[in-house]
């Protein structure tokens, strides 16, 4: 259990419901153990393995960013700057660029008071990118009719790309984006928004271009288990 059983008032009650019922034990974990299984997860498909990254899940109500280097994570942290929740605002694009500015911001202020935005902007970290939106914009960029995991991992989309892109999908009616070869099925809605997040992104980090991983929470859980089975 992650985020939203951390912060429901009768999260606890559930784990026992759960329990009671279903017969099995549910651990909610706390922040920084979700980032790290994120983290083992994310980088377990990038290849080769960067010395320093900036990783990045852009979700439903939030996105999460996680500064690992060389094994170990310097700063994570998580805003409410999902594609759900920009969508919902309006389909204006000027109030939807005021969002993520006065989001970003508060991102970039995070980063340069615990000291890590300068090294953010060095050339050799590499910007990873994990979650629906961009492994939906890789497939997108491959014309992949069936989705194929292998081909989305380590797939390279560069700023210039995902702006013709925009200016493609944004014009386009939900049913028209729906049929696009890559599209994932029900994410005709959040595909702009989510775009939109991702072109605001690269900026504020410098950053021509992202690396993309289809592995992220889930594959890490997997992994954790694996290397506590082995001890």
């Amino acid at each position: 259990g992650t985020e939203a059983l951390r912060k429901a008032c009768n999260g606890r009650d559930f784990v026992q419901e759960v329990s009671r019922t279903a017969g099995f034990h549910l651990e909610i974990i706390d922040g920084s153990t979700e980032a790290r299984l994120s983290c083992l997860g994310v980088l377990s498909a990038i290849h080769p393995l960067p010395d320093k990254c900036l990783i990045f899940d852009i979700g439903g109500g939030s996105t999460e960013f996680i500064l690992w280097q060389n094994g170990k994570i310097k700063f994570q942290a998580s805003y409410p700057l999902g594609v759900v929740r920009l969508s919902e605002s309006g389909q204006d694009p000027e109030k939807q660029d005021d969002i993520l500015t006065r989001i970003l911001a508060t991102v970039e202020q995070d980063l340069q008071d615990g000291g890590f935005f300068a090294e953010i902007l060095e050339p050799e970290v590499l910007l990873v990118g994990t979650a629906g939106t961009v492994t939906t914009l890789a497939a997108i960029d491959l014309e992949l009719r069936q989705y194929d995991r292998e081909k989305v991992n380590n797939h390279i989309l560069s700023y210039d790309k995902l702006e013709q892109m925009l200016q493609v999908l944004a014009k386009l009616q939900l049913a028209e984006r729906e049929k696009i070869p890559g599209m994932e099925e029900g994410r005709g809605d959040l595909i702009v928004p989510g775009l939109r997040v991702v072109l605001s992104l690269m900026p504020l980090f410098q950053k021509n271009s992202l690396v993309v991983s289809d592995a992220g929470l889930l594959e890490g859980i997997i992994l954790d288990l694996n290397d506590r089975c082995m001890v």
